[in-house]
């Protein structure tokens, strides 16, 4: 064998082998995340690529981005992942926040997606996404917007610690602490 075919073989194992390391680390990457089995479609974490565009919902005057979208199944499924979270069930607010991407893939789809998945740090939760969670999640969106035209809205919490990191705090009449 010449030396250049020698040269050649090398850089190809080489290359085989830097494939193998590769694919081995984003599976890694996805079992840590909770990812479901699919085809990723879009990803806003900052470390991939973001999303062309947020998933928007005229009609409900609504938009965002889930931190992943996962074709799997004939479904999309919205992942959001909150890495600093260690809770044995998720948080109301996570549940909403899922449930507002789940009711987004819907109107975007025209599709109604079957679960959306939240991952915390040592837990992944699968939100199936029943038609209680879209009512919760469409009359938190009317409270929202009937709050946004009130003179005077009251805290939603009765939580000093919550008051003591707000931004508004020394603003604020109703401060806790």
């Amino acid at each position: 064998m010449s030396q250049v075919g020698a040269l050649l073989a090398l850089v190809g194992a080489a290359l085989a082998l830097l494939a193998l390391l590769a694919w081995r680390h984003s599976r890694r990457q996805r079992q840590r995340l909770g990812l479901p089995q699919g085809r990723v479609v879009s990803a806003d974490t900052g470390g991939w690529r973001a999303c062309a565009r947020p998933l928007y919902s005229a009609r409900y005057g609504l938009a965002g981005k889930p931190d992943y979208l996962v074709r799997t199944k004939g479904a999309l499924v919205p992942v959001e992942v909150k890495p600093g979270r260690r809770a044995a069930r998720p948080y109301p607010s996570d549940v909403l926040q899922l449930g507002a991407y789940l009711l987004l893939v819907e109107e975007e789809t025209g599709r109604r997606p079957p679960y959306g998945l939240l991952c915390y740090a040592e837990a992944k939760f699968e939100i199936p996404y029943t038609s209680g969670l879209r009512q919760s999640v469409i009359a938190t969106l009317q409270e929202m917007q009937r709050l946004r035209h009130a003179r005077r809205v009251a805290p939603q919490h009765h939580e000093p610690q919550r008051c003591r990191h707000c931004g508004h705090r020394e603003h604020c009449d109703d401060a806790l602490a």
